[in-house]
């Protein structure tokens, strides 16, 4: 959609000696790397704008979801992409290839959605050539919850929030900041909420949660709670979960202190750390305290108050009195370390697209 809209610039320069063009142009050859957690709505959200601006694509999908990949190529040839401009390549050594790639001087940008420690390499090797780079990378998501906000909205956005896609998700809330007034009720209605889940495998429609990537990843998850619980936290496991497989239930954790371990880790689970505070702006100052700022939640009486909060946090998004602020229309990517550049809406199209300046005597 926004291939049409990519607007350049014409107007005679303040000097009057000459007429300014902008144009743009494609970059070239595109190296796209996503990650396992969304991995059909990542490889469209990189090949769409890279394609639509004109370049061809590396697809480099995680290893624990190569077959979505190779689907999404081959309906895409199936739809009618011609030979070698969607190409995906799969590895179970990340590291070595990529390096190879992105070494290569015909390969002229990199886009990349992961985990802040990988991206770091990455910006290592491409600065080698000064290679272009977008970063979507982690988050460390708050959902703060102001004195005089409904309970019951913040808690239905609070289940869509933290819960979609098992907690697996970037944009996940992951560090609970409510105002003490209201924190025995939100608390108790939230687990209420989340006991409300059924537990099973995916393919059945009728379940609500289904199992983590791996057991790998469950067991990082449950550490992450065994750890907080010896940090003198109170976790409430709200449900219960199949024996067999990567399945956990979900967990809400009383007592916790703002610093601690699961607030200064992305979980990336259905776990939900619960902190206090008196003072707006003590709540504010610790939703910020943190390296990343990809995405913040506020709940607030009214959306006045909500924008006003909504201007002091420092994430490159914020979800008002919402659960979820995600929109292909919309710019998508964080501040601090959480990334470079932007995707979606009319910033995307850009991460693959050259500027150049005509300067000529019209």
């Amino acid at each position: 959609e926004e291939a049409a809209h990519v607007q350049g610039d014409f107007r005679y320069s303040p000097s009057g000696d000459k007429t300014i063009i902008t144009d743009y142009r494609p970059m070239g050859v595109a190296y796209l790397i996503t990650p396992w957690n969304f991995p059909a709505a990542m490889a469209t959200r990189k090949l769409a704008p890279a394609m639509a601006a004109g370049c061809t694509s590396i697809l480099k999908p995680a290893q624990e979801t190569p077959l979505t990949a190779l689907w999404v190529a081959d309906v895409l040839e199936r739809a009618g992409a011609p030979a070698g401009v969607v190409n995906v390549i799969t590895t179970s050594t990340s590291g070595p290839v990529s390096e190879a790639i992105l070494s290569d001087p015909r390969v002229a940008t990199l886009s990349f959605t992961g985990s802040t420690y990988v991206g770091k390499l990455l910006l290592e090797q491409t600065a080698q050539r000064v290679l272009p780079s977008s970063m979507e990378l982690g988050g460390n998501a708050p959902f703060l919850v102001l004195e005089g906000a409904d309970v019951d909205s913040a808690v239905e956005g609070a289940m869509v929030a933290k819960m979609r896609n098992g907690g697996s998700a970037c944009t996940a809330a992951n560090r609970f900041y409510i105002h003490a007034s209201l924190a025995d009720e939100f608390t108790t209605k939230f687990e209420a909420a989340l006991r409300g889940l059924k537990i099973g495998p995916g393919v059945d429609q009728s379940n609500d949660l289904g199992a983590m990537v791996s057991v790998k990843e469950r067991d990082k998850i449950l550490e992450f709670v065994q750890a907080a619980e010896s940090e003198g936290t109170t976790p409430t496991m709200a449900g219960d979960a199949p024996s067999d497989g990567a399945f956990i239930a979900p967990y809400i954790v009383r007592g916790v202190e703002h610093g601690s371990t699961l607030t200064r880790n992305e979980i990336f689970g259905p776990v939900a750390p619960i902190v206090t505070f008196e003072d707006p702006a003590d709540g504010i100052r610790m939703a910020n305290d943190t390296e990343y700022g990809l995405i913040s939640y506020v709940f607030a009486k009214d959306a006045g108050e909500g924008i006003k909060v909504a201007r002091q946090m420092e994430s490159g998004m914020v979800a008002i009195n919402r659960g979820i602020a995600s929109d292909p229309a919309a710019s998508f990517g964080g501040m601090k370390e959480s990334g470079l550049g932007r995707e979606g809406g009319f910033d995307g199209i850009h991460e693959f697209l050259e500027t150049q300046y005509f300067a000529v005597d019209l």
